[in-house]
């Protein structure tokens, strides 16, 4: 039987995640059971001489209250700590990857924790995945506001980051019409383009560009001159940090590491050079960047992450493990890690949120 549970948050930070901890916590203990939060990841458990009260400590009524509306994670997050692949600096000053997780199941097994509830992205959940198979009980939770996490309508942190993006847009379009220019803005999503569609048909953008269709610059530039045409001088282009031309390749601000993943960005930059050399236009970048991350989550969010972190304790009231909570409407289900563990959800071609774009007019480069 369940009695004591240990959460962790991992990857980038998205708003909903203290509501999480807050639904598991409350849940937890009106069970009986006591919950416990591991700091930073996993960081709490493999280096926990870095916290000076702890890097597990324990979770109550009082310090989960008045959390559900903040933007962040009282337990710290980080996507630079995969315990499968985690960087241990060498002797001669090298750092190599080394395999963790054996730790993790000591440290549940010493402090008698019977679960894990995961909350995470894709690389999250791998790892939950691959220590539910190394018999560690795990739930898991879907986190990003990429909403790129396969076997769930949407993840929580994705109607905020669309939210904050949308009205990020409506702004600009005084400011471009004013001048006569060309806005670009560049927004998350990594290989995924749900943020730059939803936010750019949702804030009336001109052109959407987004990784699942490679774009030619100069078709983008025929829309910039067409709406000059029409008097329309200015024009928006949204700009997924993922998105790439039909020749070329994405762009890189970091490759990828020892222990972290490579870090996209520059994208806007490059297609606002581009049309400016196209069009004469004065061309501007605005990239949104983290303050999609930030600030309290929309209220579609904060429920769908409250409801999310209650099922995950129901899930382990029944004796699950190796699932991931899922968002189905009208009700949360329960889908095999496996099943979400590696994959990505990209925008489909045939989707009806890219068709009503394209039937308004909205152009894609392709």
């Amino acid at each position: 039987m369940v009695k004591r549970i240990a959460i962790n948050t991992g990857g980038g930070d998205a708003p909903g995640l203290n509501a999480v901890i807050r639904a598991t916590v409350l849940a937890a203990i009106n069970r009986g059971w006591e919950c416990y939060g591991i700091r930073d990841g996993f960081n709490g458990i493999l280096n926990p001489d870095r916290y000076a009260d702890g890097g597990v400590f324990r979770l109550t009524r009082d310090g989960v209250r008045g959390i559900a509306h903040l933007g962040g994670t009282i337990l710290g997050t980080t996507n630079k700590g995969n315990p499968l692949h985690y960087p241990v600096q060498m002797p001669d000053g090298t750092t190599r990857d080394t395999d963790r997780s054996g730790e993790i199941l000591d440290y549940f097994a010493k402090e008698k924790l019977d679960a894990l509830v995961a909350i995470g992205g894709d690389g999250s959940l791998t790892i939950a995945h691959a220590l539910h198979k190394m018999g560690l009980p795990v739930v898991g939770v879907p986190k990003t506001i990429d909403n790129d996490l396969d076997k769930t309508f949407t993840t929580f942190g994705f109607d905020t980051a669309v939210a904050f993006a949308t009205d990020c847009l409506d702004r600009l379009h005084s400011t471009a019409e004013s001048h006569q220019r060309v806005m670009v803005v560049e927004v998350m999503g990594r290989y995924a383009g749900w943020i730059a569609l939803h936010a750019g048909i949702s804030g009336g953008a001109h052109s959407i560009l987004i990784p699942e269709i490679p774009f030619d610059i100069e078709k983008v530039a025929e829309k910039v001159r067409w709406r000059d045409g029409l008097g329309r001088m200015y024009s928006i282009v949204v700009v997924a940090e993922g998105a790439a031309p039909v020749e070329g390749g994405r762009e890189v601000a970091e490759a990828a590491g020892t222990g972290h993943a490579e870090r996209l960005g520059g994208i806007g930059e490059r297609v606002a050079r581009a049309l400016q050399e196209r069009t004469g236009k004065d061309a501007r970048v605005v990239v949104l960047g983290h303050l999609l991350r930030g600030g309290s989550p929309t209220s579609f969010d904060r429920l769908a992450a409250l409801r999310f972190g209650a099922a995950a304790v129901r899930a382990l009231e029944q004796n699950m493990s190796g699932v991931m909570v899922s968002l189905a409407f009208p009700n949360v289900e329960y889908v095999a890690l496996e099943e979400v563990a590696g994959r990505m959800k990209g925008v489909p071609l045939d989707s009806d949120t890219l068709q009503t774009a394209r039937d308004i007019g909205i152009n894609f480069g392709d």
